[in-house]
């Protein structure tokens, strides 16, 4: 069984930082490609920004150079550091990772997603 947690969200004011974690564990033998993705109040899901197993980055324009994604391959970890927060970041923000259990085929899993409220 594979589960994703996120952590680290919160309350912050406009102009603020927080870090977002997320924890894959269970029975994984490979990650691929982890991607965190965000819901603000009455919105359709989002994605935010995206990181393949070789590391390489993607953002979405509305966060870019404001938003950083990294991994820790080694810990099954994926993190999102939030600076310039702004009111419109507002959101549940979920963590989803594309990994294989058993070596062979690959699946999505999503986190139960962490709440980030930017106001002041």
């Amino acid at each position: 069984q594979v589960q994703l947690v996120e952590s680290g969200g919160g309350l912050v004011q406009p102009g603020g930082s927080l870090r977002l974690s997320c924890a894959a564990s269970g029975s994984i033998v490979s990650i691929n490609a982890m991607e965190w993705y965000r819901q603000p109040p009455g919105k359709q899901r989002e994605l935010v920004a995206g990181i393949t197993s070789g590391e390489t980055a993607n953002y979405a324009d509305s966060v870019k150079g404001r938003f950083t994604i990294s991994r820790d391959n080694a810990k099954n970890m994926l993190y999102l550091q939030m600076t310039s927060l702004k009111t419109e970041d507002t959101a549940v923000y979920y963590c989803r990772a594309v990994i294989s259990p058993s070596g062979r085929r690959f699946y999505a899993y999503w986190g139960q997603g962490t709440q980030v409220t930017v106001s002041s």
